[in-house]
């Protein structure tokens, strides 16, 4: 971790925001390489782009009320769709029935509410005349020699510059600046596109130049300041070249980014809050997605969802925030973080009336639920206990927690343990 990720390790959570003419075919941000979509058909959607419920202001309420603390919104994404005035194109928000410069609104509507403001940026872009058709574009089933005799990556290249340098010099300060995504081999029978097609080093260079302090994801190519798996839960402390690095997950409710109207497949709220603390457990965030609908607003599911993440998150929040990973092995079922002095046991299942925990014999000053302070008695296990209250197998290392049988009503129960001292 370096100083400028500081925040960002402390943080934790943040929301990602999926939003552009996908949303009005409403069948995955990919749909129009899923579908092979000629240009003008696609395009159609210029004239129904109207977001009469557009609201950043909902959007960034729910992201601090759920327990996030920065969002990141999809500046353009790889249909080319841009969400602000750009001097350099008019496949933009403001030339459409919308006729707004969305990224302004969301930047003022987020920092409303005192959260950190981040850009997702797609380096592809399958509108652009001068992006060379590649085995993700949509139209790699037609004749794609000549499709690509006229394109120049080099002017191409200019234009993701300028727009990236449009989007860092508009908008005051951005703390995070995710790119997406850089793809070397090959992909159906096409070649794919490393850093050299993005001018990636100057790209970086000119970020860092413009907005000092920023932070910047790996998917240029070249080392970034966080890594970013996505859509699923790393094993254990990410590493790179055999050393720990700052990460995200970045996570969908449903799998898919942009809005999808018929795909229900919805992580539960509890599953979602179990993702969260398995991440900082291991020393990452979460960023997780909602993709608002064609006209601008966030559905239901997205809603109902941050709503309950955020009944943990409000009694919780110290056992994530400004946490990371212990020194210890969690029992089965449960994952420790640590801030401090404080211990953190998240129970993914909930034991019968004890639960122990190895290595901490002797190192407990107190502990209690989170969710409402109340104690919870420790004991220390004996070679011989007459009374069979110790199954024989517990380390005589371990503290003994002694819990409930009824199960707390929260999402995740969380034991606050107090150390003796920090380890």
């Amino acid at each position: 971790m370096t100083a400028h990720t500081s925040w960002f390790t402390h943080d934790r959570f943040g929301m990602f925001v999926h939003w552009g003419l996908y949303a009005l075919p409403a069948r995955h941000e990919w749909v129009k390489s899923l579908e092979l979509t000629p240009e003008a058909d696609y395009d159609r959607y210029l004239a129904r782009f109207e977001a009469d419920l557009f609201d950043p202001a909902g959007w960034a309420r729910a992201a601090r009320e759920a327990g996030m603390r920065y969002v990141v919104l999809t500046t353009k994404h790889h249909d080319g769709f841009c969400l602000w005035d750009s001097d350099l194109t008019d496949y933009t928000s403001v030339h459409t029935p919308f006729g707004r410069d969305a990224v302004a609104e969301f930047v003022e509507a987020v920092r409303a509410e005192g959260l950190r403001v981040g850009f997702y940026h797609s380096l592809l872009d399958w509108h652009h005349p001068d992006y060379v058709v590649d085995g993700h574009h949509p139209r790699r089933g037609d004749d794609v020699e000549a499709l690509n005799a006229g394109r120049d990556m080099a002017r191409y290249r200019a234009y993701l510059h300028g727009q990236v340098r449009e989007l860092l010099t508009r908008y005051g300060r951005i703390d995070y600046l995710f790119f997406d995504f850089t793809f070397p081999e090959e992909r159906n029978g096409l070649p794919g596109k490393g850093p050299e097609d993005w001018g990636a080093e100057e790209l970086l260079a000119t970020v860092r130049e413009l907005q000092p302090g920023i932070v910047v994801n790996d998917r240029l190519g070249l080392p970034g300041d966080v890594a970013t798996p996505e859509q699923h839960q790393p094993s254990g402390q990410v590493l790179v070249d055999g050393e720990p690095v700052v990460w995200e997950a970045c996570q969908t409710i449903n799998g898919s980014w942009g809005y999808h109207r018929d795909n229900h497949d919805h992580k539960a709220p509890e599953l979602l809050v179990r993702m969260l603390v398995d991440g900082v457990s291991k020393g990452g965030n979460l960023l997780l997605n909602v993709g608002p609908t064609g006209r601008g607003d966030l559905d239901p599911v997205a809603r109902r969802t941050l709503a309950e993440i955020g009944a943990w998150t409000a009694v919780h929040e110290r056992s994530f925030r400004g946490a990371g990973p212990a020194p210890f092995a969690p029992p089965p079922d449960a994952r420790y973080t640590l801030r401090g002095d404080r211990l953190y046991l998240h129970l993914f299942a909930w034991p019968m009336n004890h639960v122990h925990l190895p290595g901490l014999r002797g190192r407990i000053a107190y502990a209690q639920l989170l969710h409402d302070a109340s104690e919870v008695r420790v004991s220390e296990p004996e070679p011989h206990d007459p009374h069979g209250h110790m199954t024989p197998d517990v380390p005589l290392d371990s503290a003994t927690l002694h819990l409930p049988a009824r199960r707390p009503d929260v999402a995740v129960p969380v034991v606050e343990i107090v150390l003796e001292e920090a380890p």
